[in-house]
């Protein structure tokens, strides 16, 4: 798949099928639209492009209650937009600037002109433009003026239950639900970033753990607690669980550390990126009355976490 960032790098070609959208999580619903455009490519023989904006729209306009916390870095978008069969991502840099391009603006300039576009295919609620004051009627006036379809790809429901990436920040943030989240994603939620030193009070205890510093300020950690997870770090996957939270019965921290304690492991990963798959959720932090009682516990949480990823396998 190839990547590109500015219009310029985009030879014009009318046999050119599209989707836009910010797709973060690229969640089951984004799949069946990306899904759709690779049928339409295959079925005309055309070629497929995914524009998609860096970094989130709604962490530069910031028009929301709460800063908005991403589901899936471009890094991540990226892997999942290649593995579906993508021929070309565009990335278009999100500024203030750029968000006050007007719908007609954006079709005409990036789409039509730029890219060639004979095939348009969106979500069901595709909205775009300045004040996402766009819409499907909009593109049916441009469509039939510009000589493009367009094809709405219909809602893609959970158990019956509407799905969006609002929906998905919830489960995560504020119940811990990773393995709903991975039934919606159609992948396990996970995040990546370097290991750092720690305090070694993992290792006292006798569970040693990898503290991690993740590599997105704006990525997503779901709600303190204690996971199941798999961990990949140096091209291979252990099991572990992980600790999100203070740390209560030791030191009670400030603020949250990600620390993952990985199982028949003891490699220096000082400095490695490693990538944790959340499984499923064992339980809230607790502080414990004594270090004793802690260790009692994690040993209670490692039988846990190797139920869950046996029951998996």
């Amino acid at each position: 798949m190839r990547i590109i960032r500015e219009l310029s790098e985009i030879d014009f070609d009318r046999k050119t099928a599209v989707t836009v959208g910010t797709f973060d999580g690229v969640h089951k619903g984004h799949r069946k639209i990306i899904e759709k455009l690779i049928s339409v490519k295959e079925a005309k023989g055309l070629r497929s492009i995914i524009v998609t904006f860096e970094p989130h729209p709604q962490i530069v306009l910031r028009n929301r209650a709460h800063d908005i916390k991403i589901l899936s870095t471009l890094d991540e978008k990226l892997e999942i937009f290649e593995s579906l069969g993508a021929d070309i991502a565009y990335v278009i840099n999100f500024t203030k600037e750029f968000s006050e391009t007007t719908a007609t603006e954006f079709y005409r300039k990036y789409l039509i002109d730029g890219t060639g576009l004979s095939d348009l295919i969106l979500g069901y609620d595709h909205m775009f433009g300045k004040n996402r004051e766009g819409n499907f009627d909009t593109l049916k006036e441009l469509s039939l003026s510009c000589g493009f379809t367009v094809d709405k790809v219909d809602e893609f429901k959970y158990d019956g239950q509407h799905i969006s990436s609002t929906i998905i920040r919830d489960l995560l943030q504020n119940h811990g639900n990773v393995k709903t989240v991975s039934k919606i994603l159609g992948r396990e939620y996970s995040l990546t970033g370097t290991v750092t030193e720690g305090k070694k009070l993992g290792k006292e205890l006798g569970y040693p753990t990898a503290n991690i510093s993740t590599d997105n300020p704006y990525k997503l950690i779901p709600k303190i607690g204690i996971y199941a997870v798999k961990a990949e770090v140096n091209g291979n996957t252990y099991s572990g669980m992980m600790s999100i939270g203070r740390n209560p019965t030791v030191t009670d921290e400030d603020s949250v550390k990600l620390e993952v304690n990985i199982f028949d492991f003891s490699e220096d990963i000082y400095g490695k990126t490693i990538k944790v798959r959340f499984l499923d959720y064992i339980r809230d932090e607790e502080k414990f009355g004594s270090l004793e009682i802690l260790k009692n516990q994690l040993s209670e949480d490692k039988k846990t976490t190797l139920k869950i990823i046996n029951k998996a396998n």
